[in-house]
């Protein structure tokens, strides 16, 4: 469990220890290690900047909360990153009755422009920087990312006992945002492929270990995904969800159904899915102009 954030933080000894363990909650509640440690990051920094209790913070002091991140070297993303999980942390100790008002819902986040078309790859680039990986582990782990469709998170969470043997191949237990659960097919050469990195492994040992044998850390994902991306000669920043993004796209144009698609990627609603159609239209109204 990650440190409380009066410990970590020092300077914010005029936060209440009612306080402390309030947030504290809000941030144990999410089951992802990733996002425990973002929003533990994200509290220290927005309390560090108002240097008061979170009781006396205003709409004034998340506005210039705000500000201040606009004003720095961020992306817009990673400013609304950072403003949606103060505001999530003011909404959950506004539920629970702390706050009397949840100063937070007057701000909103910045209008961010759609580029999901932009990190959507080719379905034959993601198959050149499968097939150029010549580390057996690594080729194994960017074929999961793609035919998976997990998070990079799910991914290097992934034991052994996660996997069931199904006719033809398998299926893959996914853990996902929110405590959700979902469960992928795999076809019988992906199943092999990962069985054969088990060797002596047994079913709470990780699937994808690093060369100590612990979990792969996320950010070792990363890096694997970017150095298959320029050994391809792909442009661009590369991310591990980009091969999330193309699963969706390419399984789309593929003629799969919406709401398998959805399933499969664990998204809240269809409408997130829909959004990989509309950014790779095969049709528009341009097409009947002569």
């Amino acid at each position: 469990m990650e440190t409380s954030i009066v410990s970590q933080n020092q300077s914010l000894q005029t936060l209440s220890i009612g306080e402390d363990r309030l947030i504290d909650l809000w941030i144990q509640q999410n089951d992802s290690p990733q996002t425990r440690r973002s929003y533990t990051r994200t509290a220290q920094e927005f309390l560090s900047f108002v240097a008061k209790p979170v009781a006396s913070v205003t709409r004034a002091d998340l506005q210039n909360y705000k500000n201040d991140l606009v004003a720095s070297d961020l992306r817009p993303a990673s400013v609304n990153q950072r403003l949606a999980a103060v505001k999530s942390m003011l909404s959950d100790l506004h539920r629970t009755g702390y706050l009397q008002i949840n100063v937070g819902a007057a701000v909103k986040l910045l209008k961010v422009p759609d580029r999901l078309a932009e990190r959507i790859l080719e379905q034959q680039e993601v198959l050149k920087m499968i097939a150029l990986e010549e580390n057996p582990r690594n080729h194994v782990l960017l074929e999961a990312l793609y035919y998976t469709g997990a998070r990079v998170s799910e991914l290097v969470a992934l034991t052994w006992k996660d996997l069931q043997p199904r006719d033809q191949g398998g299926q893959v237990t996914l853990y996902g945002k929110g405590g959700k659960t979902r469960w992928v097919r795999l076809d019988a050469r992906i199943w092999d492929a990962i069985q054969a990195l088990r060797r002596d492994s047994g079913p709470d040992d990780p699937i994808f270990t690093s060369r100590k044998g612990g979990p792969l850390d996320a950010s070792q994902v990363w890096r694997i995904v970017r150095a298959a991306a320029k050994r391809a000669g792909i442009r661009g920043n590369v991310s591990p969800h980009w091969l999330r993004h193309g699963h969706a796209s390419h399984a789309l144009d593929a003629g799969c159904p919406v709401h398998v698609v959805k399933d499969t990627l664990g998204h809240s609603s269809l409408a997130t899915t829909s959004r990989y159609a509309h950014a790779r239209p095969t049709e528009s109204s341009s097409d009947y102009l002569r």
